[in-house]
């Protein structure tokens, strides 16, 4: 039957979570140097009944059992993280409230390791199962839709492009395509259909019917214990993310939805920021800054910073720093280096090449004013001329600037003057603040300093 598992998936899920907590402190129990001698079976028992209500109040908080059909494995194992460090909060807090002194550091840690690795596999390997047997037939959704126009067709499309979501398409109704293929007959034969066939979803743009059909279809479909969903009319909304939110008991649809709004990604974005800038300053920053400095020096006569006022989030000025790269000028705040621009020095050249001079941005990030990935900030002058050549430029601003960006890690970095390769970078930028994830940052990361590594056409 059709759904029929539906019901066993979060039971499922929250079961193999508890096994998966069980296992990691029975490892980290044998482990561990002394736990086997000083930690009892009671009190093992009593760890055990303290971590899974932590974790089942983190997974409540977090709403992770809310595991939607069409979830990528990206989405399902952060929110697994998200659990996972706001579990291991929630555990230090108690551990510390009941003064649990037999537990200790290593066994702690050993738990923690353990604990994500086996959520994670578990995670990943249920997902993977759902999918194989979704594509075999199992756990399907029948679903049918009202409406022809394109944003119907396109469902349609991603319905049989995606066969492991488990969705099986029946066919359209449409009063303008009756007969047509695909097509089931007319809006007024749904009715009838319905009652011969199991439908488990119906989809319709509500642009496409007038208002009394609208209604009717509702009825019907909730009668019949249906799921109305709908379509945004082709091209409204350019494919933004978009959330539905509440005002007491009034529905309000938020156009764009920011991952980075939430309170507990700004804390894992925030927390990175200033761990990693910390390990910079402190490891690289300390001793390799002055070194630059004396060479800078010697090279030409002038400050060994330039700070420059930028637009950061909301669109707040900050000074932005860097190292400096130019001769001392007085067009430094009004017009963009270019290839070959006689203001560069010798030392300039190098630093812009290797992306040292922005190295002092770390000490931006430590302060807030920036993150370690995000649209790159620009020039109050340039703004102002970006903003007329690319729609949508100001919504950037929604987030903090970074050092670096997924604009720069494809190909955007350097001299992007030209209006395609400006359009291109704030196409990019929107894409990150609107599917911003912790993963993504990583990757980011990895690549920025791949790219540092091998030299990059684009800088200069």
């Amino acid at each position: 039957m059709p759904g029929l598992y539906n019901k066993y998936i979060r039971p499922l899920h929250a079961a193999g979570d508890a096994v998966s907590i069980a296992l990691s402190f029975a490892l980290a129990h044998q482990i561990a140097p002394g736990e086997t001698a000083t930690l009892t079976l009671s009190g093992y028992t009593q760890l055990l009944l303290y971590a899974l209500f932590a974790w089942y109040t983190c997974s409540l908080l977090l709403g992770t059992y809310k595991i939607y059909r069409a979830v990528s494995i990206n989405r399902l194992l952060l929110n697994a993280l998200q659990v996972i460090l706001l579990y291991v909060l929630l555990f230090e807090v108690i551990i510390q409230l009941f003064d649990l002194e037999a537990v200790s550091r290593q066994l702690q840690f050993l738990h923690y390791g353990f604990l994500t690795c086996f959520v994670l596999f578990y995670r990943f390997v249920v997902l993977l199962l759902l999918r194989h047997f979704r594509r075999k037939g199992y756990n399907k959704r029948f679903v049918v839709i009202v409406g022809m126009g394109e944003a119907g067709k396109e469902l349609r499309r991603f319905f049989e492009q995606h066969p492991e979501y488990g969705y099986h398409f029946m066919g359209f109704f449409d009063d303008k395509a009756v007969g047509g293929p695909d097509v089931l007959g007319s809006i007024e034969d749904i009715t009838a259909y319905l009652e011969e066939n199991h439908i488990d979803e119906i989809y319709c743009s509500p642009f496409e019917l007038p208002r009394n059909q609208i209604i009717r279809l509702m009825n019907d479909a909730d009668d019949r214990l249906i799921r109305m969903k709908f379509l945004p009319e082709p091209g409204t909304f350019h494919h933004t993310r978009m959330k539905l939110d509440f005002h007491d008991m009034l529905p309000v649809l938020v156009f764009r939805s920011i991952p980075l709004d939430d309170t507990f990604n700004k804390v894992i974005k925030r927390a990175f920021d200033i761990l990693f800038s910390s390990v910079v300053i402190i490891l690289v920053l300390s001793w390799l800054i002055p070194l630059l400095a004396l060479l800078i020096k010697i090279d030409s006569r002038g400050p060994i910073f330039f700070g420059q006022e930028r637009s950061g989030i909301n669109y707040k000025t900050f000074r932005c720093w860097k190292l400096r790269s130019m001769y001392v000028n007085n067009e430094a705040n009004s017009l963009l280096a270019r290839r070959g621009d006689s203001r560069i020095t010798r030392v300039g050249a190098f630093l812009r090449k290797t992306s040292l001079d922005e190295l002092p941005q770390f000490f931006n990030v430590f302060m807030g004013q920036m993150s370690i990935v995000g649209p790159r900030p620009h020039m109050l002058k340039v703004n102002e001329e970006y903003a007329m050549v690319a729609e949508k430029y100001m919504v950037r601003h929604f987030i903090k600037p970074g050092i670096t960006g997924l604009s720069q890690v494809r190909g955007y970095r350097g001299d992007t003057s030209s209006d395609y390769q400006i359009r291109g970078r704030v196409k990019l930028d929107i894409f990150y603040l609107e599917n911003w994830s912790f993963f993504l940052d990583l990757k980011i990361v990895f690549y920025t300093v791949y790219n540092m590594l091998r030299g990059e056409d684009n800088a200069f």
